[in-house]
């Protein structure tokens, strides 16, 4: 799903020099296959650390192949669109310069910023419709003392559309942070939780100074929704 958050800079909703420059947007792509498709908890913490992952990987950074193309779409609005393919689409998507994370059930593959209108037709070509996913279990509760994305309980978004809000709710915590907290969240694997937030907690989150995503309502909800606070252990 196609989402743009928007708070205070770098994300905003307002028009800015953001709107002005080339936009670019972050592919991501879900491994959904028929018979057996992941959970759902698990795809939106994997879609997660598949953002961090490519923030963090050194053809992202200096002069390396993805850094330009990186900066570009740091540049602009930063918009993410997740996509789901299964069988020989998944393969072909495999196929281009990209990272695969994978999680219990979970398999989701981040690439390198495109232009809005200049996808490869591999990844054009796949759905963004039919991301529907569910949890078999209900989530255990998350450890206190990580990282936890808290999604809003007031919305109901399709899990293509939370996969990206996720992702945007963990690149605002991973900006927050310093480079030493960077190094030790990226060396011990990303780990982080997504939970939905109780309405009485999420208030409180909400006005606690925590990175805090708002939507800009491309799609599925209004803009402006509050969609996730990011809750590292760092920046309480």
């Amino acid at each position: 799903m196609n989402s743009d958050p928007s708070i205070d800079s770098p994300f905003r909703s307002e028009p800015s020099t953001r709107d002005e420059a080339p936009q670019f947007v972050l592919p991501l792509v879900v491994r959904i296959e028929r018979s057996a498709p992941p959970a759902r908890t698990d795809a939106l913490e994997t879609s997660a650390r598949a953002v961090l992952t490519i923030l963090s990987d050194e053809r992202s950074l200096g002069d390396g192949e993805w850094a330009e193309a990186m900066r570009d779409w740091q540049d602009a609005r930063i918009r993410k669109v997740v996509r789901r393919a299964r069988g020989a689409e998944w393969r072909r998507a495999e196929e281009l310069p990209g990272i695969t994370v994978t999680g219990k059930s979970a398999e989701v593959r981040v690439f390198p910023p495109v232009p809005l209108d200049g996808w490869p037709k591999e990844l054009a070509k796949l759905q963004v419709s039919g991301t529907d996913l569910d949890d078999p279990e209900p989530p255990v509760d998350a450890d206190p003392s990580g990282p936890v994305l808290w999604l809003n309980p007031e919305l109901d978004m399709s899990a293509g559309k939370t996969m990206a809000q996720t992702g945007h709710a963990a690149q605002l915590a991973w900006w927050e942070l310093s480079d030493e907290e960077r190094a030790a969240w990226r060396d011990a694997g990303f780990p982080l939780a997504v939970r939905t937030a109780q309405p009485g907690p999420w208030r409180e989150l909400t006005g606690g100074g925590l990175p805090l995503v708002r939507d800009a309502g491309f799609t599925e909800i209004a803009p402006g929704s509050c969609t996730v606070v990011a809750d590292h252990p760092a920046l309480r």
